[in-house]
């Protein structure tokens, strides 16, 4: 399970929720293959082997955002040097507060659960697996992402969950929700 623990920087190389992303030299922020918005970053998942940032659509009921597939949500695996992004100026981009994730194998009764990493995805409704657009396989389940501590600063899944996938032999990562 991922817990709260704390507020860390806004580039912080750690397991969080908001701030900023943390992407290789040259990175273009996403954008909304449906409204061509600038996405929101939602999450920054730290991997053995890389780094997974997270982004989707904020205009709600106009885009599909929580398909895996639809070109209204991103998830990048980057396995080079990172730095911070450079945040575009318009948009609704980053999340109202940055939420540090601790993994935890057994929560405090009163810890706040925000999610899980690795395992099998506990599915909302049915499962949604994506296979990766390079190689066709199913991708493996990477994190799951609770929308937050507070609705003003958390990311808005209808009152659901997000799920990250990757192949990290085609390095490439996926993204949906459902509630």
């Amino acid at each position: 399970m991922l817990t709260s623990g704390g507020t860390p920087a806004p580039d912080a190389p750690v397991l969080r929720t908001g701030g900023v992303p943390l992407v290789p030299p040259g990175f273009t922020w996403p954008a909304c293959a449906e409204c061509e918005g600038a996405m929101q970053f939602i999450a920054h998942l730290p991997l053995d082997d890389g780094a997974v940032a997270v982004f989707y659509c904020q205009n709600a009921g106009m885009c599909d955002d929580w398909d895996a597939t639809s070109g209204a949500n991103r998830a990048f695996l980057f396995t080079e040097e990172l730095q911070a992004a450079e945040v575009p100026t318009e948009g609704d981009t980053l999340l109202g507060a940055v939420t540090l994730l601790h993994p935890e194998a057994a929560p405090a009764p009163d810890d706040v659960v925000l999610g899980q990493l690795g395992g099998e995805p506990e599915w909302i409704q049915n499962d949604e697996t994506p296979t990766c657009p390079r190689c066709a396989a199913p991708m493996t389940f990477t994190a799951a992402l609770e929308e937050g501590l507070h609705h003003d600063t958390a990311a808005n899944f209808g009152c659901g969950c997000g799920y990250v996938f990757t192949c990290r032999d085609c390095s490439e990562a996926a993204f949906l929700w459902q509630r």
